[in-house]
């Protein structure tokens, strides 16, 4: 990785395995000094164990890197805080945050209960806000600084996962608001779609075509990090990586739109909106029918 970061100070959350290690890896292996968070959990969020956290710092120690371990849930406040604490108390400041940390918990939307949904939301909304929230605070003071979410290709929408695509896309609109909160200080922020091997996508309803490894998400979230991001004035962005691919998402805007001077009523609205104004076509809703014949069929369709 170069030396991309070197003199950088990095909290990754969610570090202790998948996608958050093998950033907490490549930061270090480019230079910076690494907070490696992990509460611990199972896929589900339960079964807490810091044992993970300080596993990853062992490793980028024995590659002669620097790094901290804080076994703390992020879904709390004062977890969101010792996160940037420990990186300013250990090494003088912080110069990237990285929100990885998630938990799945699948339902149909109408089983689904508040301790399906509330535990989800939290660990990764709210999870993103905490580090989030403290972190601007440190790079709005230092002038400088990148926020990085994690959201998902789910953002468009789930058929058993209205809570992780409800989280994720919340994260997509918290990061755009710091991108145009704090750009007049000098601070970053961007979203990484990620589409890799990992224990999260093992149980994906759907063959998917395009993937890759950890590591390849790393290598952008080290660019992301990077000074060369910031003089390219990156920020605001939805970038997905899957393998040897990366892409970027569209910016929300209005497609087409119809006037009535007069004002509108039910009955105009039913005349003038299928024809002046339409709809914009739903891509997942599309693939329904393949993914219900497939899981009938007892296979998984493919997923482009």
């Amino acid at each position: 990785m170069g030396n991309l970061l070197a003199d950088k100070v990095v909290a990754v959350t969610g570090a202790g395995r998948g996608i958050g290690r093998a950033v907490a890896l490549a930061a270090s292996a480019a230079g910076a000094k690494v907070v490696v968070n992990d509460y611990g959990v199972s896929t589900d969020g339960t079964a807490p164990a810091s044992e993970v956290a300080e596993a990853v710092v062992k490793e980028i120690e024995a590659a002669a890197g620097e790094a901290v371990a804080v076994a703390d849930d992020v879904s709390t406040m004062a977890g969101g805080q010792r996160v940037v604490d420990t990186a300013v108390s250990s090494y003088g400041r912080l110069d990237g945050a990285v929100c990885v940390a998630g938990i799945l918990r699948e339902r149909m939307l109408f089983n689904m209960t508040e301790e399906e949904w509330d535990p989800v939301v939290a660990t990764h909304l709210k999870g993103t806000f905490t580090v989030f929230r403290a972190a601007s605070a440190v790079m709005r003071a230092q002038r400088s600084g990148t926020l990085l979410g994690f959201t998902s290709g789910n953002h468009q929408g789930s058929v058993s996962q209205a809570n992780y695509s409800a989280a994720k896309g919340g994260i997509i609109s918290l990061v755009r608001s710091a991108a145009l909160g704090l750009h007049k200080y000098g601070v970053t922020a961007n979203a990484v779609a990620p589409v890799a091997r990992t224990r999260m996508s093992a149980n994906v309803p759907t063959e998917l075509t395009e993937i890759g490894e950890p590591e390849d998400v790393a290598a952008l979230v080290v660019y992301l990090l990077s000074d060369r991001a910031r003089e390219q004035r990156i920020t605001g962005q939805v970038y997905t990586v899957a393998g040897p691919k990366i892409a970027v998402w569209a910016q929300p805007r209005e497609l087409r739109a119809a006037f009535a001077p007069g004002g509108w009523t039910p009955e105009t609205i039913a005349e003038a909106l299928p024809g002046s104004v339409g709809v914009d076509p739903m891509p997942m809703l599309a693939r329904l029918t393949e993914m219900e014949e497939a899981a009938r069929s007892g296979s998984r369709p493919n997923a482009t």
